[in-house]
């Protein structure tokens, strides 16, 4: 086997995908498309294989041959040999989750049955002359033994395949005889349940990894060096288990514009992917995949998206360390709007200019944001976009797992579960220095043994009673607060606006009638009114009591570092209403935890996105441009942005270059730091900063 730095696919990957459609198969000339492939700049292309249809001579049973394929042609193999002879890797794809219907009717025993015992058909209301496509079951032959292994050893003998992916490999609920063994096997004797959602939570994902373990074991079986590559979910996945049965790993944060404007997208699932895709290398997997559709949603798939939110939506991947895989709907020669294959070829362009500058580099990230896949998690990966404050993700059990002794701060989430392993290591965190941010109502109990419970290490006592939801309630900030560091920005603001449970709390030295060493810097208004009286009339519109002692912020300080607990939910208040004063709270209380200015900081504008990389003295800094209301129709120029850096030596010492530019921008000292000067940020720009020689 080659060396692991040799391989192909540990090395920078600009994926092309044309989603081939079984009626334009006749339109694919091998010759043309790998010249087009490589003028878009791709080093490896996804092409069909097998599964759903054959796309070569296939000799084995129930795998339905692609009824367009011309006969005595060798398709497949002719568009393979033109890739390789331009140096492009061939990724051979695979479905094997749904079958032709004159499958079904031979082998009814491999497929998906609902709680009637019907198979779940799709295209049954499609109109064209297209045979039934039925849902195989994830633990029936056609996704192992029968057909899926078989395929795998015929394909990877028969042709030069480089690597391996499996299209929508996941679970579909079945209660066929099979599920209903395998259930009852794992779960002692458990009857299959008749609805999905009464599941053992487990279930779902053992069954994929089962199946996915197999399927892998057998591609090593044929071909050692041929790496698989697997999807993994930012909500569900376990990513040390997708290490144990893939090589690479990839995610699909698609733009779905199809779902409307108020449905549309959040602006950072392209980025929060791929900070928790890269998790993973610490499980030896390369930097995750980043799949984006150049359309606004499978209904519209034979339009591009808008090119300025493409490129915006697709230069996140290689900005937050993942790599880019375009897919497309077609060939290029098949597709109407060729307005995207621009944006292709010039996001392919510049993310080979920052491949070499990328290579061994590791983010410098000095926040965690431990991950609960919940909306709370999600509120706070926007507020800390948004501030520019570069943060990783992690889960629960990576944090207790491997530490987080290469973090200043981390920031719990509202509803997040503090295990005994997490409490410990969270303690651990705050007393060696660390910066500790946890909100809403803290769990119980006391964790492991001879450590100090939630509550307590947040400088709170035991009991808290969790409020009704409140609505037109305020945060006062207090007296106290007036200098210090959260209060940045609010000067002359003197309530911020609050919604939501809150945990009626006091600090841990008030509830045992002792001075508070926790400081309450912040506390509740309570509402003024009911919802349906706020307006009317204004004249009774004072409020009834201006302040109470309800702690709404406290800071502590435990060892040699510091807390911060916030008995609402801030990063629901940043998820729902968006207001500039809930982002700026969350910069600052993460500012002030981390104890000094973060090693990268850059203009507060409106839109930009930050991303820091290190290796060595050297510095990679992403700046990505999302200005505008999205979707967006044009790109807005950002002017006058600012890097201010922390270095090692002499910040005069340093020079700096725009890499996807080529421009050498400006630079200066300020305060002992090195100032970098853009004069323009167009979409996208990487900025190397080194050692003058």
């Amino acid at each position: 086997m080659q060396n692991a730095e040799e391989v192909w696919w540990r090395r920078p990957l600009r994926i092309i995908q044309p989603n081939l459609q079984v009626a334009d198969t006749d339109k694919i000339e091998p010759r043309r498309l790998a010249a087009q492939l490589e003028e878009l700049g791709a080093n490896a292309a996804v092409f069909n294989v097998g599964g759903i249809y054959a796309w070569y001579d296939t000799e084995v049973p129930y795998h339905t041959r692609n009824p367009f394929l011309e006969k005595g042609r060798d398709l497949l193999g002719e568009v393979i040999d033109e890739l390789h002879g331009r140096n492009i890797r061939f990724i051979a794809r695979y479905d094997f989750s749904k079958a032709d219907d004159s499958v079904w009717l031979r082998r009814p025993q491999w497929f998906v049955r609902d709680s009637e015992g019907r198979p779940e058909t799709i295209g049954a209301m499609r109109p064209g002359p297209w045979p039934l496509l039925l849902k195989t079951c994830i633990n029936g032959g056609y996704r192992n033994e029968g057909v899926a292994e078989r395929v795998l050893t015929e394909s990877l003998k028969r042709y030069a395949i480089d690597g391996v992916f499996f299209n929508a490999p996941g679970y579909e609920f079945c209660r066929c005889e099979t599920c209903r063994s395998r259930y009852a096997e794992l779960y002692d004797g458990a009857e299959l349940p008749e609805t999905r959602s009464l599941l053992e939570k487990d279930f779902p994902l053992r069954c994929m990894t089962d199946n996915m373990r197999r399927l892998n074991a057998n591609i090593k079986a044929v071909k050692p060096d041929v790496p698989t590559i697997l999807y993994y979910d930012l909500y569900r996945d376990r990513l040390e288990e997708r290490a144990q049965i893939a090589d690479l790993i990839c995610a699909e944060p698609q733009d779905v514009l199809s779902l409307g404007w108020r449905h549309i997208p959040e602006f950072w699932k392209p980025a929060l992917s791929m900070r928790f895709g890269r998790s993973a290398t610490e499980h030896g997997l390369p930097a995750p995949l980043g799949i984006v559709h150049s359309c606004p949603g499978m209904d519209w798939r034979h339009t591009g998206l808008p090119p300025a939110e493409y490129r915006f939506w697709m230069a996140q991947v290689p900005a937050n360390g993942g790599q880019i895989w375009h897919s497309l709907t077609g060939i290029p020669d098949t597709i109407g709007d060729k307005r995207i294959l621009e944006q292709v070829s010039g996001l392919n362009r510049d993310a080979a200019k920052v491949e070499a500058a990328m290579r061994g580099a590791e983010p410098e990230q000095e926040i965690a944001l431990l991950w609960n896949s919940a909306a709370s998690a999600e509120g706070w990966a926007e507020a800390l976009i948004q501030a520019r404050l570069p943060f990783a993700v992690l889960t629960a059990e990576a944090a207790a797992e491997n530490g987080l002794d290469a973090y200043r701060t981390v920031v719990v989430s509202e509803g997040s579960i503090w295990t005994e392993a997490l409490g410990a290591a969270l303690e651990r965190f705050v007393e060696r220095g660390g910066g500790l941010l946890s909100e809403g109502q803290l769990p119980g109990g006391s964790g492991v043994s001879g450590a100090v419970s939630p509550a307590k290490l947040m400088g709170v006592a035991e009991r808290s009673v969790r409020s009704e939801e409140l609505q037109a309630a305020y945060i006062r900030f207090e007296p106290r607060a007036e200098s210090h560091p959260l209060h940045i920005g609010f000067e002359d603001t003197e309530l911020l606006p609050l919604r939501g449970r809150v945990s009626y709390c006091e600090t841990d030295g008030e509830a045992n009638g002792k001075e508070a060493a926790a400081s309450v810097l912040a506390t509740l208004v309570p509402p003024f009114s009911p919802p349906e009286a706020v307006g009317a009339p204004p004249e009774r519109a004072s409020l009834p009591v201006p302040r109470t002692d309800l702690p709404m912020i406290v800071a502590g300080r435990r060892g040699q570092g510091r807390t911060l607990y916030l008995p609402f939910s801030l990063s629901l208040l940043v998820a729902e209403y968006k207001l500039s004063d809930h982002y700026r709270l969350a910069a600052n209380s993460v500012r002030w935890l981390l104890g000094r200015p973060p090693a990268v900081e850059t203009s507060e504008l409106p839109g930009l996105q930050l991303t820091v990389f290190r290796r060595g003295e050297e510095r990679i800094v992403h700046l990505v441009n999302g200005a505008g209301r999205r979707p967006l129709t044009s790109i807005i120029p950002l002017h006058g942005v600012e890097l201010s850096v922390t270095t090692e030596r002499d910040p005069e010492r340093y020079a700096a270059e725009c890499l996807i530019s080529g421009e050498r921008p400006e630079t200066s000292v300020r305060g002992g730091r090195l100032v970098v000067r853009l004069p323009e940020l167009a979409s996208w720009e990487c900025v190397r900063i080194v050692p003058a020689p």
